[in-house]
């Protein structure tokens, strides 16, 4: 492989010139990644490893067409998108066809944090009002305006929530304050949103948008449940606001019956804005807002003039153009169908197995395996989910943590992602899941036998076959290159799990 340095080199050096709140994958022991191919990536030892974190590769790592989409048009002509060109009208009818009717104007920007901040301005402009309904555990984006309106970030930092801002409950079933024993939970969670708007209105403020990931990604993989958005809505418009349906995360075909995830909530819902961005251009920067007749004619209305120098390039077009094509050739959407169904079947096999895994849940190809220490509690099981990542990178699998408590597992993967991969994927995950519990029951033993009963210790057996990983998976196929154990990191985790 081709390097400019070493990987202790390229660390110091991050280290130097990167800002220090840029953070890696698997910070304790990074990947350092050099080139990729569908949906496997590989180091600079050329270990290979199966790519579950990466959605913005939607039709594969480096997929051929793309990489002779964008050198055709780069070696004709790239310029300011001001300019007249048959890129950027094709590629928005194209989208445009994808759509409900009513959404047909688009907007061209370079990444999923500048469609939601345009998203932003277009629901002021359209009747004047400033108030911005969001979810619990949201993030929409790393500009200010968003920060504002993303639970997610601003609850982290020592930024307060603005005024102008009101957070609703996330519509999860599983956790969540209506769950799935709950008679009406979309009818119960829509409701606190309507009482959000009525004391908003009681202290004179006006709604401009409900925005709200179809799926919720950063806040745990969470599905609403039918009817939710329907009802929010009809109390949102009843307000003077518009619906945003941030499609950044789960657009393209990702959830597999439908090709965007807003409209699994069926046809009687059509959000007022959708946004997009990550999958679009397959990793080249590329985003857009799509909008109703009315909401960009008020829009223009202003007198000022919206400018995006790079937002609909017709190299960005080219791009996107391909994607669109792949996705259709390819039939990336029916693969996300069959092999995300394929996929939640196996992993709910494993949670009939695992006491650890309390929830899956997902659509298509967007998972997440809810972790946690005690299946009535649901009391979630944030350091073994920390050290579940970290065994899987060792068997060659790369996957992420998210939710507010850091506890779900997140399967996102390139949309050409198969059923061998979805096999090994949990096959893995199984082995690790199994020597985790082992050595935790055996540290729960060794709580209830120990005098005094405070102190908690694992054995030493178990300690040690927590720390290698037990015994080798017989169904890893020797072919496949794993990296070897890195001791430091393990006896760092090893103290995370200790309780």
């Amino acid at each position: 492989m081709c390097e400019l340095y070493s990987k202790r080199d390229t660390l110091a050096l991050r280290g130097r010139h990167i800002g220090p709140s840029c953070k890696v994958f698997f910070a304790a022991d990074p990947v350092k990644i050099v080139r990729a191919q569908r949906q496997y990536m590989f180091d600079e030892k050329g270990e290979r490893y199966l790519d579950c974190i990466n959605n913005v590769a939607h039709v594969g790592h480096c997929h051929p067409e793309v990489v002779r989409a964008a050198l055709k048009q780069m070696e004709l002509l790239n310029t300011n998108s001001r300019f007249l060109h048959d890129n950027i009208v094709e590629y928005a009818k194209r989208l445009s066809a994808t759509l409900p009717e009513k959404l047909s104007v688009c907007y061209f920007t370079n990444s999923g944090s500048e469609a939601n901040d345009l998203a932003l301005r277009l629901a002021r402009q359209f009747r004047g009002h400033q108030d911005v309904i969001t979810l619990e555990h949201a993030y929409h984006g790393h500009l200010s305006s968003l920060i504002e309106i993303s639970p997610y970030k601003f609850r982290k930092g020592k930024d307060v929530k603005k005024e102008f801002v009101h957070v609703a409950p996330v519509p999860d079933t599983y956790r969540g304050k209506y769950r799935e024993d709950h008679a009406d939970p979309a009818a119960a969670y829509a409701e606190e949103v309507k009482s959000i708007i009525e004391e908003a209105q009681d202290s004179g403020r006006k709604i401009a948008a409900f925005i709200a990931e179809s799926m919720q990604s950063c806040g745990g993989q969470i599905i609403p449940p039918a009817g939710y958005f329907q009802k929010v809505a009809e109390y949102v418009r009843g307000a003077g606001g518009v619906f945003i349906a941030d499609e950044v995360q789960v657009g393209f075909g990702r959830v597999g019956s439908h090709f965007w995830s807003f409209q699994m909530h069926g046809e009687d819902f059509v959000p007022d804005i959708v946004t997009m961005g990550k999958p679009m251009g397959n990793g080249h920067p590329m985003a857009c807002v799509v909008t109703t007749r009315e909401i960009a004619e008020a829009f223009s209305s202003s007198g000022m003039e919206y400018f995006n120098t790079f937002g609909g390039n017709p190299v960005s077009c080219a791009v996107g153009l391909a994607v669109l094509d792949i996705i259709e050739n390819e039939d990336l959407q029916g693969n996300a169908l069959k092999v995300g169904n394929y996929l939640t079947e196996l992993l709910n096999k494993q949670k009939a197995k695992h006491p650890l895994i309390g929830d899956i849940r997902g659509v298509g190809l967007f998972v997440g395996i809810d972790l946690v220490k005690d299946p009535q509690q649901r009391t979630p099981a944030t350091a073994e989910a920390q050290h579940v990542i970290y065994k899987m990178k060792e068997k060659g699998v790369l996957l992420s943590a998210d939710g507010p408590h850091r506890n779900v597992l997140k399967l996102k993967p390139p949309m050409c992602f198969a059923g061998e991969d979805a096999e090994f994927l949990v096959d893995q995950l199984d082995g690790v899941l199994t020597v985790l519990e082992e050595a935790l029951g055996a540290q729960t033993a060794s709580v209830i036998s120990e005098t005094p009963p405070c102190k908690t210790e694992v054995p030493k057996e178990a300690h040690l076959q927590l720390l290698s990983g037990g015994t080798t998976n017989s169904r890893e196929s020797p072919s496949r290159k794993r990296n070897s154990a890195c001791t430091d990191k393990h006896a760092l985790l090893s103290k995370r799990l200790k309780t």
